[in-house]
Order: C-alpha cells, then structure tokens, then sequence
C-alpha cells in the first residue's frame, strides 16, 4: 500500500463511551459475512481511504484489528485512522477483485496502490465489423467487434504505422462521413495510395484480401506477408503490369526496413505476452511491462510506487502485484499469457487467470516461468526495470529540489507536493471556461485536472470568473488540500483568490500569481523566457524570481502553461463543430512566425503529429520543450476529433457544485 502522512484522526486506543474505537470496529466486523466481497474503509470524514477485496469478508478484515506486530507500518497508520467499515457483497472471488478495481479508480483511497501513469496508451484498431474496414488510433480496447493491436509507446509512432499500412497495403484512410458521400475518387486514389472502394473500384473480397495482409502484418507474422506480396509482385510482372508489380516491389522494401527496426525476441512466437518486472528500494518501487506481440516489443511502461520498499522485511510482494495487476488491466489489452517476477501460488495465479479471462474473453496464462526462454525475458524486465528506477529517482530527486526552492522562495508553510493552478479562457467574447491543472510531486497528474464552463458570469469578466471557479472548486472539501494555488493573470487574479479562500475560511492555503511581460526580440510574440515571468505574493509588491531554467521556475511555468493548454483545449472541443481554426492555432507558445517555419518544412497537421520531438526542435526558432508542447496539443487534438476510434476526453470534467 501506499504510505501517506498521518494527519487524519487518530482513533484507536482513544475511548469513545464505554469502547474504544478499535472494539467498536471489533463488534461491527463480527457482524460481518463469511462471503466474498469488498470492503470499504472510511475516515472521520466519510471518504474512502481503503478498498480492499476478500473471499472471506469477516477473516480478512479482522486480521486488520488484531495485534499489529505483523502488520507493516503503513498498514498501523491505516487502522489508525479508520473510524468505519462497510463492505458490498459479491457472488464469487473474481466478482470482488473486478470491484475492487473499478472502486480504486473511481474513490482513489490514500492507502491503496494508486497507479499514477496520466498516458491512456494508443492502440491500432482495426475496424472488421464494417464493410470496408480501416485503421484508427484509439485510446481504449472495447468489445465491439474490432480488432486491437498494442499498445505502443505514443500517438506518433501509432500514426506513422497507420500510415505506412495504408500506403503499403492500399487501406482506406478517410472518415466514414467522408467515404459514404463520394461520387468520384479522391486524391489519395490518383496518387495511387488507396484502391478506392467508396465509388466500388474494388471488390469487397479483393478489398478484405489486402485488410487481411495488414492485419497479418500487424500480428507480426511478417514473412507469410512478405512471401504474399513477393508472389503478387511476380504475378503481375508476369501479366505485364509493372507499374502494379513496382509498387509491390517497394512495400516489400519498405516491410523488410520497418522489420529490421523492430526487436525480435522470439521469431517463432505467434502469442502476445506481457512481461512484469520491478526494481525498487526504501524510495519507491518502479514496476516495469513488456509488451511482446508475436515474438517482437512493440513498446514498454512503466510505473512508479512511491514509498513502497519491497526490500523491507514487512512488505508481501505478492499483495501489491496483485493490486496492480487487478488496476492495470482493467482497461488495458490483456494478452494470451502474462509472465511474473514472483511465483504467486497455483491458488493466486488461477484466480488471476479467471479474472483477465472475465474481462477479455479469452483464456489467459499467468506464470512464473520456468523454462530458459521465459527467465531470459524476466531477466530483461528486471533489468529495464532498475535502468527505469534510477532515471526516475534522479528526475524525482530534481523535482524535489526544485520544490524545495519554491518553498524557500515563496515562504510556503510546507513542501508544495500539490500544487493547483487556475486559467481562465474566453475566445471573441464567447463561451468563458476555466481549466484547473494539478501537479503532484512536480508533474502532472491528469487524473485530478477539471474543466468548468463558468455559469453566472455574463460577458467577458476574467475576475468574476476566477472568482465563481475557485468557490466552486474550494467548497468541495473533501477534495485533497493543495499546498499551493496558481492563479495566471498577475495582481488582480491574486487579489481574488485571496478574497476567496478568506471567505471559505481557507487562507491557510498559500496562493501566488503568475504574470508575464513582453520581451522583445525576433519571435517576442510567442518566446517564452525567464525574464518575462513574474510571480506575486499576497502582501508583497514586488515580484518574486527564479533563475532561468531552474527546476523550480520550470515547474511553476509549466503548470500555468499546461492550465491555458487545457483551457484552451476545452474551448476547440466546444467549438470543433463550427470552427475552423488551424489546430496549430491552440499551441501554446506557438506565434505566426514560428508556424510559417513549421508549416514550410512539413506538409500538414498528420505529417507534424507523426513527427519525433527531436526533428521538430530543429526547425529555426523551436527548441525541444516547444516541440514538446507542440506534439502534446496535436495528439490530444486527435483524441478530440470525434472520429471513430478516437476517444474524446470525458466531457463531465467540470467539478460539480
């Protein structure tokens, strides 16, 4: 479990009446029944701050009550601050450990293994159920009828295989608005990159033979296509059709390049594994997945559990695998065999099995291998994951010290491990929004980030709308307190918040204002310097600053960038109906000239989104955290485009009064 600082209330040993809090617990807990079920630990407020799952419900909380000698330290923190317990009933084992998991990610309860990672990873979705299928990048694996490959590192790399597969194997790329109202072919047709059933210049079979070619490609059976193309190519040279038989020639070409830059780990493979492996110490725990479909990596993720030590003596490895396990994919693709870095037991590891076969219909392997080729992929998640750990607690450490500054420099009380930052946004006078981003532990976590559309302002009124946002925002108070609020605009906007959390009766929460200056120079309209930021403090006239490139400065200019990114966001998806606007346009940082220069070197939207980080920040006047940002808002554009596969973000991302 995770750890948290102990600053509920402390019941246990403290009497309430004739009983303490824990005998009180003790005579609710016999009540309880010797079924399966999950159960729901509760604080003084209510809020859930534990769930946990149980084939026998009665046993497995009770053994929270006992003498905690055995207990870990974070667990005798939890019993600490419980002052209720419910439970729900289930009708088998597997029943409880699918609650438990959708529980976890809708109450995420302090002290259970909480999965930080904000990328919803892409996968190819190949659309079967329609009559012409197509390739689509999408966020979630549903049970509709389609299929789903990956899922790969980014949105980038998800777009450059989509597009090489159309081009290879002539799939159609347009919308399905777009292809059930063509009279003639499109370009795509002419230039000779698509076959163009929407006007029936193909066959439904024909059409299905070069679908069944990408779907074989992307199952990594890569030499049967090879092989199929090499005979298509023969053919036609052979009926004379050497403008057909050229084309075939250079995707065989192309397939060979694409599959020398791939890694082989078994080329006799035709199953989809995940590997797990972890490394960790008294810092944290990084937990590292290898996704292998058909004997090749397709991409690799990793998480971080903070103050989970798995050398100290205390933790069972077993219980929070498990956890994770049951969080991870609950969403996620959940492959035909699922490899573990610990032998959980032939009892635990059939329940698992049931479980992943419950939720993706199809038989599922958990083990511990074994055998020679399993040890060796083991070996390699291990080792990637203690590379992953020490990356991420040098990054993590530079974090800290960054936060560390911003607490000395702005006189915080505490560290800011939680800092939320406030934008307000209205495009022409029209439709004002608000974006409220968090970041925890210096880095976003998009889990926590809302969306309002402001209510009782009428017109343009920048102050009156902070104003509604942060009462909206600071009258949930069983929302986790920040220990440090942004609010972008400066003086006026400080004053507000200020007034605001006075009258909550909130001042205790420290607030600074972020305002920036012009500066001048060849892209002073967009360039974004250290010089040009200014951070205000209640009371203080002058402003606060930070050395240029500093972590600290860093962390509190992203976070204000990252709220006018979202808010700005928020305001395409309202609009993308009726406007049409560049998509460039909702970058951040990005003025005219530089999208002049970005527009001369590549050909489109699609062609910058499939770019690297690294190629962007070549172009003149771009730099890698632009490239970066540039990348961030065209890959969340198409999440937003409303197409098929793509999945939009939830649109009830407003906090609710």
């Amino acid at each position: 479990m995770d750890g948290a600082d102990d600053d509920d209330s402390k019941n246990d040993g403290k009497p309430l009446g004739r009983y303490t809090q824990t005998e009180l617990l003790k005579e609710r807990v016999r009540e309880f029944p010797q079924t399966p079920g999950v159960y729901l630990m509760k604080n003084t407020q209510e809020k859930i701050i534990y769930v946990g799952k149980a084939k026998n419900l009665r046993a497995r909380v009770r053994s929270y009550l006992t003498d905690g000698k055995d207990h870990t330290a974070k667990t005798r923190l939890l019993v600490r601050n419980i002052l209720k317990i419910d439970y729900i009933l289930t009708g088998t084992e597997v029943e409880a450990f699918l609650l438990e998991a959708s529980l976890i990610k809708k109450h995420r309860p302090r002290y259970n293994i909480r999965l930080k990672d904000d990328k919803a990873y892409p996968y190819i979705r190949v659309s079967m159920a329609d009559k012409f299928p197509r390739l689509y990048l999408a966020r979630k694996v549903k049970k509709d009828g389609a299929l789903y490959f990956g899922p790969y590192t980014s949105g980038a790399a998800v777009w450059g295989t989509i597009r090489f597969i159309n081009r290879t194997f002539l799939i159609r790329d347009c919308k399905d608005a777009f292809f059930s109202s063509r009279k003639r072919p499109c370009m795509t047709h002419q230039i000779g990159r698509c076959t163009a059933p929407c006007v029936g210049y193909v066959s439904v079979e024909d059409y299905q033979y070069d679908i069944k070619a990408a779907v074989t490609f992307l199952r990594g059976r890569d030499k049967a296509v090879v092989r199929e193309l090499t005979k298509k190519m023969k053919l036609a040279a052979a009926e004379e059709r050497f403008e057909n038989a050229a084309k075939l020639r250079d995707s065989i070409e192309a397939l060979k390049k694409i599959l020398e830059r791939q890694a082989v780990v078994n080329d006799t493979s035709e199953i989809d594994q995940d590997v797990i492996g972890y490394h960790g110490s008294e810092a944290g725990t990084l937990i590292y997945s290898m996704h292998i479909r058909s004997g090749r990596v397709i991409g690799d993720r990793t998480h971080f559990l903070s103050l989970l030590d798995p050398s100290a003596p205390e933790e069972d490895v077993r219980e929070w695998l498990v956890s994770f396990i049951n969080q991870y994919y609950e969403d996620n693709f959940i492959p035909d065999e699922l490899l573990l870095p610990v032998d959980l037991g032939n009892d635990l590891m059939r329940l698992l099995e049931a479980v992943l076969k419950e939720r993706s219909g199809h038989e599922v392997r958990v083990r511990f291998p074994t055998d020679a080729s399993g040890h060796q992929l083991l070996d390699m998640a291990n080792n990637n994951a203690k590379s992953h750990f020490a990356e991420y607690v040098n990054k993590s450490e530079a974090k800290k010290r960054g936060l560390e500054e911003i607490q000395e420099r702005l006189k915080l009380p505490a560290l800011p491990t939680r800092i939320e930052c406030y934008d307000i946004s209205t495009f022409q006078g029209e439709e004002t929004v608000a974006s409220q981003v968090v970041f925890e532990d210096g880095t976003p976590n998009k889990d926590q980030y809302r969306r309002y559309r402001i209510r009782t302002v009428e017109g343009t009124n920048d102050f009156a709308s902070m104003r509604e946002v942060l009462l909206r925002r600071f009258q949930h108070r069983e929302y986790e307190d920040p220990q440090l609020v942004v609010v972008d605009g400066g003086k006026g906007q400080l004053g507000i918040a200020v007034e605001v959390l006075k009258e909550l009766g909130r001042s205790d929460i420290p607030v600074v204002g972020l305002a920036k200056s012009r500066a001048q120079g060849e892209f002073s309209d967009s360039e974004i310097s250290a010089t040009e930021e200014r951070f205000f403090l209640p009371g203080r006239s002058n402003p606060v600053t930070f050395k240029p490139g500093s972590e600290a400065f860093q962390i509190l200019v992203g976070i204000r960038d990252e709220a006018h990114r979202f808010a700005i966001t928020y305001h395409r998806k309202l609009r993308e109906a009726t406007s049409l606007e560049s998509e460039l346009d909702f970058v951040v940082g990005l003025g005219e000239k530089r999208k002049r220069q970005l527009l001369s070197k590549y050909n489109g939207i699609e062609e910058i989104r499939a770019a690297s980080v690294e190629e962007l920040a070549k172009v003149p006047g771009f730099n890698r955290v632009l490239a970066e940002r540039v990348l961030l808002q065209l890959n969340e554009d198409s999440q937003l485009s409303g197409e098929e596969g793509a999945q939009p973000e939830d649109e009830n991302q407003a906090v609710d009064d």
